[in-house]
């Protein structure tokens, strides 16, 4: 038992974010660059991909810019979960205590129908509030078994803690 009551540290990827803002930055320079010239036959679609191409590019360069490292730790000998939120520009941290939380389940986010699914601990506060664990780069956030045993783990050092352990 006293292995569960170890603190528990668990850090998101931040090389696969930075993955995904390059491939975002590829795809809005494809597309600035190929609908560039406006051809007056097909103004509106020119313009359409051009402008989706400044957009894509605008979105890498914020999510390159302000991407960054969430480092989630469950410390039951202090009843708490620490979030913590580094980015290039500054660092946030958020403390829960054991005792707001009135429920943790496993949360899904995506299109069930032929889409991929994006699963996390949800800790739903006495409050109403809900508050997603392990969303975004995080590994394992495609597998539903993966979260159901952090969410498991979860609720096994509330439990132990809250029992006197």
């Amino acid at each position: 038992m006293s292995a569960q009551l170890e603190t528990w540290i668990t850090e998101s990827s931040p090389a696969k974010q930075t993955a995904v803002g390059v491939g975002i930055f590829v795809v809005g320079l494809v597309l600035a660059i190929g609908f560039r010239d406006f051809d007056a036959a097909t103004i509106t679609g020119s313009t359409a991909g051009f402008l989706l191409g400044i957009l894509c590019l605008v979105i890498s360069a914020a999510t390159l810019l302000t991407g960054g490292q969430q480092t989630i730790s469950v410390e039951p000998q202090f009843k708490r979960i620490v979030i913590v939120n580094r980015t290039r520009v500054r660092t946030t941290s958020k403390t829960i205590f054991f005792n707001e939380i009135a429920q943790v389940y496993v949360g899904e986010h995506g299109d069930k129908e032929g889409g991929s699914i994006n699963y996390y601990v949800a800790a739903k506060l006495k409050t109403g509030k809900e508050i997603a664990l392990f969303f975004g780069f995080f590994e394992g956030g495609y597998d539903r078994s993966v979260m159901e045993a952090r969410c498991q783990r979860l609720i096994q050092n509330m439990q132990s803690y809250s029992l006197g352990g």
